[in-house]
């Protein structure tokens, strides 16, 4: 009797935790009205309205704008330089995977016969590797710029999180895209870099071991970097991109000063 009525009062709380946070301001963000997640939803002719009107691929644009986001700013465009070098770094990539091959013995020779053997292989390469930089700078000040319009704010928090997911996962593919040309300064960056993570509480040998692929920068470091930096962080930045935009357009277009 009196474990059924413990079990009976856990059910209780976990139940008033889980209508406290449907009822709060970070879930009401994630799902927008007429979603049969939202809190109080019923199936009505309003509600399915509201299902059609949100519905990205029937109205890519927000039926009102407003006169901040159409005007042309220096700082409102940092989100779409930031996908075009994007793209940019995308086919410079694709062009230098034809001439790299991600082992130990050759991937130096590689890089150096990109610089002189390869038409345009010089200009391609530094147009990767500079586009990069300018990357992560741009994807740092565009997320300078939302911080200080107060844009994270709501409803546009849980944005502010992919946007800070975005940020990460640009530094790791600047950070993995770094070891490829295998000469003393990627492989010594390398090392700090992945000793720093070796200190991480509680998972720090796992990460570092995970990175590595052994104790020290071998070979096998040098593949597992290039499956990430060309296959699957690519991958998941895509899908994180594509959350963006779309949260973009469901929060009502480019946040401006509040």
């Amino acid at each position: 009797m009196a474990n059924g009525l413990a079990r009976l009062k856990v059910k209780e709380r976990v139940e008033e935790a889980a209508d406290a946070f449907r009822r709060s301001s970070f879930w009401e963000s994630i799902f927008r009205p007429g979603s049969p997640f939202k809190r109080g939803y019923s199936d009505s002719p309003r509600n399915r309205s509201y299902v059609i009107m949100n519905n990205v691929l029937y109205h890519l644009h927000p039926v009102k704008v407003k006169r901040h986001a159409v005007r042309l700013s220096y700082t409102l465009c940092l989100g779409g330089l930031s996908f075009f070098l994007f793209i940019l770094l995308t086919i410079t990539g694709i062009f230098l995977m034809f001439y790299y091959r991600p082992t130990a013995p050759a991937a130096y020779i590689d890089v150096e016969a990109l610089s002189t053997s390869v038409a345009f292989g010089s200009l391609v390469r530094n147009l990767h590797r500079w586009g990069a930089h300018f990357m992560v700078l741009t994807v740092f000040l565009h997320m300078s710029r939302v911080f200080y319009h107060g844009a994270y704010k709501p409803p546009r928090e849980f944005n502010w999180v992919i946007g800070v997911v975005l940020l990460l996962l640009t530094l790791l593919l600047s950070f993995t895209g770094y070891l490829l040309p295998w000469d003393q300064l990627a492989l010594w960056a390398v090392t700090v870099g992945t000793n720093m993570a070796g200190f991480t509480p509680m998972f720090g040998n796992q990460v570092k071991f995970a990175l590595l692929g052994g104790i020290e920068v071998t070979g096998n470091t040098l593949l597992r970097f290039y499956v990430l930096h060309v296959l699957f962080l690519p991958f998941v930045i895509v899908i994180f991109m594509a959350v963006h935009f779309w949260r973009v357009r469901k929060d009502g277009g480019i946040s401006g000063p509040l």
